[in-house]
């Protein structure tokens, strides 16, 4: 069943706009917990050169991104994959860049450090691995309203939580990542850019 999220189409614009700069002119790329499925839709319509391999855990997920796929009906969208971030092996083995919204907050931290790792083995040197959302900065958090959704968030589970970039980037570099740039977003959101170093 299709499903729609206000917040999708409230950031897809303002996101693309990142991505026209980040991501190569051609190639794939691997979407990591495409949720209700209207960010790929929007960005590959945006993007024709690009391959988009939709994916997410969830069932109901996948199902809503399969029904945005076929009413858009565009050439350059795989059908959704399932894909857990903290399984050893991924059902895509090699892309061009990997772009993932508003995941790493609401999972547990083991999921962060599984899409790092996943990340790591399928990009190669020079990819892109571009992530979404809110983050603390150093401890702080740079607007009340995400204090007030990170005590939210671990109220509902306390595994969850907003993430500090700082840790977030100690992480990505054990995995061979250098953050290339962060972009501040509407609405207390940034997009960070990591860049997979050479081995």
């Amino acid at each position: 069943m299709k499903r729609s999220a206000p917040a999708a189409e409230r950031n897809r614009g303002p996101i693309l706009d990142v991505l026209r700069g980040v991501l190569p002119p051609a190639g794939l790329v691997l979407e990591i917990a495409s949720g209700t499925g209207q960010h790929v839709v929007h960005f590959a319509a945006a993007l024709p050169r690009l391959e988009f391999q939709p994916t997410d855990v969830d069932e109901a997920n996948l199902a809503s991104i399969a029904a945005w796929r076929a009413e858009a009906g565009l050439p350059n969208v795989r059908p959704p994959l399932r894909l857990d971030v903290r399984d050893p092996v991924w059902p895509v083995d090699r892309a061009d860049a990997v772009f993932c919204a508003n995941m790493i907050h609401i999972a547990p931290w083991a999921a962060a450090e599984g899409l790092l790792a996943g990340a790591a083995r399928v990009l190669p040197a020079g990819g892109v691995l571009c992530l979404y959302g809110p983050f603390a900065f150093g401890g702080r958090f740079l607007a009340p309203s995400n204090e007030a959704f990170d005590a939210s968030l671990r109220a509902r589970d306390p595994a969850w939580g907003v993430r500090d970039l700082d840790v977030v980037t100690v992480t990505a570099a054990r995995h061979g990542f250098a953050c290339a740039s962060v972009v501040e977003m509407p609405a207390n959101n940034h997009t960070v850019v990591f860049r997979r170093e050479a081995p």
